[in-house]
């Protein structure tokens, strides 16, 4: 059942991350399209400054299960190296349970705030006057894609599927056993 769940999140998080891909190239292609019309054909923008910006946040959020699943996010690793496997392994559930609550909470808050800018029929106030539950739809379902990694990548830590951090059982500083280290 877990090893069931692990591989869904996994191509969930694949998924998520081919279409936050896709947002950006989209994005390079209406940047493209808006300096054609601008400086060649000397006309206004009117709509395409604020889609791509939507757009990359989009892909931002969209993208964070599939940077997590990679193990890319930004992070201090300074300690793990030198913690041995049992410390090693609780400061990893530790972690990521801390990071599962954070992105749940998001997820919820986030659900919230979208629903309000749907149920309002909230627009922006400029002149393409898009309805913003579009671009805020992205933060509950980015948060709650990352949320399901997050719990893939903990059951997988907890089911002895992955190392903690993805590091060697050994801590740095400890011999190896090897040759070097007799």
């Amino acid at each position: 059942m877990i090893e069931r769940f692990i591989r869904f999140a996994d191509r969930l998080s694949l998924a998520s991350g081919v279409l936050a891909a896709a947002m950006i190239a989209v994005s390079i292609l209406v940047v493209c399209e808006m300096i054609v019309v601008r400086y060649l054909l000397d006309r206004s923008t009117i709509w395409q400054t604020e889609f791509v910006t939507y757009m990359m946040l989009s892909a931002t959020l969209v993208g964070m299960p599939y940077v997590q699943r990679l193990r890319g996010h930004v992070n201090v690793d300074l300690l793990p190296h030198y913690l041995g496997g049992r410390a090693r392994a609780v400061l990893a559930t530790a972690v990521l349970l801390l990071s599962l609550g954070v992105a749940g909470l998001f997820a919820v808050y986030g659900y919230g705030f979208w629903h309000e800018a749907w149920a309002g029929d909230w627009k922006s106030d400029t002149v393409w006057g898009v309805r913003l539950w579009l671009p805020y739809a992205a933060v509950p379902i980015g948060f709650a894609l990352y949320s399901l990694q997050l719990l893939a990548d903990l059951l997988g830590l907890l089911a002895g599927r992955s190392r903690p951090f993805d590091l060697p059982d050994k801590p740095l500083g400890e011999p190896s056993g090897g040759p070097a280290g007799q």
